[in-house]
């Protein structure tokens, strides 16, 4: 597929050939929503926890005895029934994470760009250098129409980065950081030259 090559000035400068087996696939709904759980799911922190019945502080002696009082027995005042008691089956400190298979990695990323070429949202842009002012960014960005946009680059320019830093919902990643969560999270997904080779080498 042939796309327009766009600068940060809002001018042109050339066409670029996209292959049709990265940005014009059909894209896949199903395996975007795995990889996009498999990513948040890698991203919890886990560390939720309650106290059990064992970690409460509290004395370990009977209430009272067995037999005779007409009560229900009771064996100890740490148990959940009672007030300050521990928590039965709650949350424990463990990760959330779980493998996903390469290949449905790949395809959700190849689903999740094709998606954005489909929906005409797929930007090719020159360079992603130059500015190294926020305010600046936010000027050239506003005269492209861009309030959410992802921003794919080869070699992430530290300048660039420092000026869109500040800037919301617009974030630069390279090309070994694009994923799909980020890519469907944002509006406008811009990907210079040097991404768009070095997103052929990884999904070569």
């Amino acid at each position: 597929m042939e796309l327009d090559i766009k600068t940060l000035d809002n001018g042109s400068a050339g066409t670029a050939t996209l292959p049709d087996e990265i940005f014009a696939t059909a894209p896949r709904a199903d395996i975007m929503a795995r990889v996009v759980h498999w990513q948040l799911a890698k991203r919890r922190a886990g560390t939720h926890k309650v106290k059990g019945m064992g970690e409460v502080s509290g004395t370990t002696k009977k209430p009272f005895r067995q037999k005779g009082t007409g009560s229900a027995r009771q064996g100890s005042l740490r148990s959940p029934q009672y007030r300050t008691g521990g928590v039965v089956h709650g949350p424990v400190v463990r990760d959330h994470g779980y493998d996903l298979p390469k290949k449905v990695r790949r395809l959700g990323l190849i689903s999740a760009l094709s998606q954005k070429a489909k929906d005409g949202k797929l930007i090719v842009l020159d360079a992603a250098d130059g500015v190294t002012k926020t305010a600046e960014l936010a000027v050239k960005l506003k005269a492209l129409g861009w309030t959410s946009v992802l921003i794919v680059d080869g070699s992430v320019n530290e300048g660039f980065i420092r000026a869109a830093r500040n800037l919301p919902k617009i974030d630069v990643l390279p090309t070994i950081g694009a994923n799909v969560y980020d890519i469907l999270n944002h509006d406008v997904l811009a990907i210079t030259r040097a991404g768009v080779e070095g997103l052929k080498e990884r999904l070569a």
